[in-house]
């Protein structure tokens, strides 16, 4: 929806107010947001539905469109959303070709620490816990940074369920992670995508022959492989940006290379972990916690990122906190309490324990091309021009393409 006048597109420049005789808009309904569609079409049934047909025990088939196969590898395009790639088909030939079927939903929140641990985990963010890009510790009141792991706390605690890639390698299935050397070591490597060996290669070009050729080295293989750079360009550039779109047609070409030398018997994936938005540098458009009285009164941390917000409050101030998000956001945001998000599914059927108090009191989800961010304690964050995290479908749908030898 296109904003109109005022620091919150209502009433009267500057003030924040609605304009004489003028209402704020009604808050929208949370239980109307697009939930992700865990157990039926979710980044976290893919390797999942992959594993049962490599006979891999405890697993069942739960995606359509993934058949069993004897050597299967998925190709994580981070930042490659389906509506992106719908709407670039010049740039991106061969993904686009391949483009016939049904997207997966990403999950909530649509954010790389959060997907990475669903495919490789093949469980929701509300089992795996890594719940948002920074959520609450609550074994230390500090806010943990999931994606770079900051502070320190240890790995398996944090997520102590096996990724699917181990279970397949102890069911004698050889399986291998091709990607950047730099996340070799990685706590996210070690609790998402851990299993089997990790191969680290600086190019794409050497990751897709690498992947492929791990993909022959037995009669039975699991091979995941990644590339980041579409993603990079989209937070610095945004969407459709030369820069995005050079990346765009540079992962196409990495995608057709790895296909063009399947072996037998075999099945690649290509999927992403989220898409992406771009927000206008304008005040209506970037809400300003830092600066914003209102949206800060009653806030003792400020987690998520600007689409996809873990507000935590001050003891006794959750149900002000909440209405009064409510209340500034208006129709721009779905915004709900703890235990609504968990009711709604968000974080998907069902919340360990143990993840609970990660989530915020209040969690806010953008709906409009906004975003709500902090310039002085995130200002790296707060100035990129394309985001991600909430439940639209240009954020929530990713590719699920396949091709067969």
């Amino acid at each position: 929806m296109a904003a109109t006048g005022g620091t919150r597109g209502y009433g009267t420049p500057g003030d924040g107010t609605p304009a004489a005789g003028a209402a704020w808009p009604a808050p929208l309904d949370p239980a109307a947001a697009p939930a992700p569609r865990y157990g039926t079409g979710s980044l976290a049934d893919l390797l999942p539905t992959a594993a049962a047909g490599l006979g891999v025990p405890g697993f069942a088939p739960t995606l359509a469109g993934v058949e069993p196969a004897d050597r299967v590898c998925v190709f994580l395009i981070d930042g490659l959303g389906w509506e992106q790639l719908l709407a670039h088909p010049e740039d991106a030939p061969f993904l686009h070709s391949l483009a016939t079927g049904e997207p997966l939903t990403a999950g909530f929140p649509a954010t790389t620490a959060t997907s990475l641990a669903s495919v490789g985990t093949g469980l929701p963010p509300g089992a795996h816990g890594l719940s948002g890009y920074t959520v609450l510790d609550p074994g230390t009141g500090e806010l943990m940074n999931q994606l770079r792991w900051h502070p320190w706390t240890d790995p398996h605690r944090w997520q102590p369920y096996p990724t699917v890639f181990q279970l397949a390698h102890d069911a004698g299935v050889h399986t291998a992670q091709v990607s950047s050397p730099a996340f070799e070591t990685t706590p996210l490597t070690a609790v998402a995508l851990s299993g089997g060996t990790f191969h680290g290669r600086l190019s794409g070009e050497e990751r897709m022959d690498l992947a492929a050729g791990q993909l022959a080295a037995a009669d039975r293989t699991l091979v995941y492989t990644y590339y980041s750079e579409v993603d990079g360009n989209g937070h610095r550039h945004g969407v459709d940006s030369d820069a995005w779109r050079g990346q765009l047609g540079y992962a196409d070409r990495l995608a057709r290379r790895l296909a063009e030398q399947l072996p037998p018997r075999a099945a690649l994936y290509v999927t992403a972990d989220h898409g992406m938005v771009d927000i206008p540098f304008t005040e209506d458009a970037r809400y300003d916690v830092d600066e914003d009285w209102e949206l800060r009164a009653g806030v003792r941390l400020l987690g998520g990122e600007g689409r996809a917000r873990h507000v935590y409050a001050v003891p006794g101030a959750a149900g002000d906190v909440l209405a009064v998000w409510r209340e500034v956001l208006g129709e721009r945001a779905w915004v709900a309490g703890r235990d609504e998000a968990v009711e709604l599914g968000w974080f998907g059927p069902k919340v360990d324990e143990r993840v609970r108090d990660r989530l915020g009191d209040v969690i806010a989800a953008a709906a409009d091309d906004i975003a709500i961010v902090a310039t002085r304690t995130e200002p790296k964050e707060s100035a990129l021009a394309g985001m991600h995290g909430s439940l639209t479908p240009a954020e929530q749908l990713v590719p699920l393409l396949s091709v067969r030898s």
